[in-house]
C-alpha cells in the first residue's frame, strides 16, 4: 500500500479529509505533526513528531523514520512546514518544490524581490523592522500603502493606512501582534520583519493550481465578490468559476506561472493570490501548499476514465506521481462562505443553522467555533467561525445562496468585560 506523508500543523478538519480520501483510495496516509516529542502519541494518530522551528532535527526525524517505513510521497498543509516538506523531498529523491523556492515562498519580502526581478508587475514595497523608527519609516511613504507581517496568512496582521497618522497607528498593531505569545512561540526570525506597499486597486482572485514538474495546471479561479478595499482584508466569499473574460483569465494564469517560476517553484500544489486592474496582473503570492481550511469542499474534479474526486484525492494522486492532465473541474458553480468574526468576545453558541441549510443552492453549513471559544476578528484573529458551502448555474446565483445562509445565522458572543465581571462577582 503506497505511503504519503502528510506535514501539518495539527491534526484537525483538513487532515481528516485527506484521511477519508487516502481511505477511498488505498493510500496510507503518515503524519508529521508540530507537537512535543516527549509526548507519547497523545493524539493516536502515530505521527511523526517534529518541531517546526528546529527544521534541521524536523528534517531528521522524518528521514530516520522513512528509513524504517519508506515514503512514496508527501504533501503539506499550510505555509509553516513548507521547507521541511521541500527538504524531505530533496533528500528522499520525491518530486517536490526546491528548499530555497518554498524559503521565498512563504516569504512576503523575498516574494516581492523575486517577482521585481522577474519583470512582473508588483507594487512599490520597502521592508521595515517591527523595531524601526515609525517616524522614518513614515517619511518614505506614499499613501495609500498597506503594511503587513513577512510571514503570517490568512489577511492575519494585514492593513491599510490612508495617511501618516493612520500608518503610525497601523505600525503599532502590527508591532504589538507579532509580540503575541502564540507569534512569539513560533521562534521565526521573519516575526521581526514587516513590509510596507502601496495599495494595489481591482478585482482579487485566488488560484488553485498544481505544478507538474514545472507546468502549471489550474484547478480553479475564485473570484472574490466582497470588495477587499482595507482598512483590514478579511477574506470572507470565494466563488469558481471566475467571472473575469476569457482574456484575462488567460493572463491570470500565465502571471501566476511567471510567478511560481520566477520563485522556483516546480513540483506541486500551489495556492496564489492576484489582483487584477487595469495595468495588468499584480501577483501578490504563490504559497507551496493546497488551499487552506474546509475551503476544499468547495470543489469536485472529473475525468473521463475515473469516477468524480474531491480536491485531497486529486493531490494524492499526483503525490504518487500522476499527471493533473485530463482533470477538470466539475461544471456547476460553486463556492464556500468562510464566516468572519463580527466582535471580539466569548462564542457561547449559534441559531439558525438549520434555516441557513434550507436555503436554495446551499450544500452544508459547518460551525466550526467552539462553545467558550474567545473569538478574535482580523487583524488580530486568526480563525473563522465556520463555513457556508453552495453550488448552482451561475457564480452570482452561488455568491446569492452563501450571503442568504449567512443572513439566517445569529451567533451569540458575550464581550470579555461581562465575561470577567460575572466571574469576579461569583467570587
Amino acid at each position: 500500500m503506497p505511503r504519503i506523508l502528510l506535514l501539518a500543523t495539527t491534526t484537525g478538519y483538513q487532515t481528516r479529509a485527506f484521511g477519508e480520501a487516502a481511505e477511498r483510495l488505498g493510500v496510507t496516509l503518515v503524519f508529521a505533526t508540530d507537537r512535543c516529542h516527549m509526548l507519547e502519541d497523545p493524539w493516536r494518530d502515530g505521527a511523526i513528531a517534529i518541531r517546526f522551528h528546529d527544521e534541521d532535527a524536523s528534517v531528521e526525524a522524518i528521514i530516520e523514520a522513512a528509513a524504517v517505513a519508506p515514503i512514496d510521497g508527501l504533501i503539506t498543509l499550510g505555509d509553516r512546514p513548507t521547507v521541511i516538506a521541500a527538504r524531505v523531498a530533496e533528500r528522499l529523491g520525491l518530486a517536490g518544490h526546491l528548499p530555497g523556492a518554498a524559503i521565498v515562498a512563504r516569504d512576503k519580502e523575498k516574494t516581492r524581490e523575486r517577482l521585481r526581478d522577474a519583470g512582473l508587475h508588483v507594487p512599490w514595497f520597502l521592508p521595515s523592522r517591527i523595531d524601526a523608527d515609525v517616524n522614518a519609516v513614515v517619511s518614505a511613504l506614499r499613501f495609500p500603502c498597506v503594511i503587513k507581517p513577512v510571514s503570517l496568512s490568512g489577511s492575519r496582521g494585514v492593513m491599510r493606512a490612508d495617511d501618516a497618522d493612520q500608518f503610525v497607528a497601523a505600525f503599532n498593531r502590527l508591532l504589538a501582534l507579532l509580540r503575541l505569545p502564540d507569534i512569539r512561540a513560533e521562534r521565526n526570525d521573519a516575526h521581526e520583519r514587516v513590509l510596507v506597499e502601496g495599495f494595489i486597486p481591482g478585482r482579487e482572485l485566488a488560484l488553485e493550481g498544481v505544478l507538474h514538474h514545472g507546468t502549471l495546471y489550474v484547478l480553479a479561479l475564485f473570484d472574490k465578490p466582497d470588495p477587499l478595499d482595507g482598512p483590514f482584508f478579511e477574506e470572507t466569499i470565494y466563488v469558481t468559476p471566475s467571472t473575469l473574460a476569457a482574456r484575462q483569465e488567460r493572463d491570470v494564469t500565465e502571471a501566476v506561472a511567471q510567478a511560481a517560476a520566477a520563485i522556483g517553484l516546480r513540483h506541486g500544489p500551489v495556492h496564489a493570490e492576484c489582483r487584477v486592474n487595469d495595468q495588468g496582473v499584480f501577483v501578490l503570492e504563490v504559497a507551496a501548499r493546497p488551499i487552506g481550511g474546509l475551503c476544499a469542499r468547495a470543489l469536485r474534479f472529473r475525468h473521463e476514465t475515473m469516477a468524480a474526486c474531491s480536491l485531497e484525492e486529486l493531490l494524492l494522486r499526483h503525490a504518487l506521481g500522476e499527471s493533473p492532465d485530463g482533470w477538470t473541474r466539475e461544471e456547476q458553480a460553486s463556492g464556500v462562505m468562510m464566516i468572519p468574526i463580527p466582535a471580539r468576545g466569548i462564542y457561547r453558541g449559534v441559531s439558525g443553522v438549520d434555516a441557513a441549510r434550507l436555503v436554495a443552492g446551499v450544500d452544508d453549513v459547518t460551525i466550526t467555533a467552539k462553545p467558550d471559544q474567545l473569538l478574535v476578528p482580523l487583524p488580530e484573529g486568526a480563525s473563522y467561525l465556520g463555513f457556508i458551502f453552495a453550488h448552482g448555474g451561475t457564480s452570482a446565483s452561488v455568491t446569492q445562496s452563501l450571503r442568504g445562509a449567512h443572513t439566517r445565522l445569529r451567533f451569540a458572543i458575550e464581550p470579555e468585560l461581562r465575561v470577567l465581571q460575572s466571574a469576579h462577582g461569583s467570587m
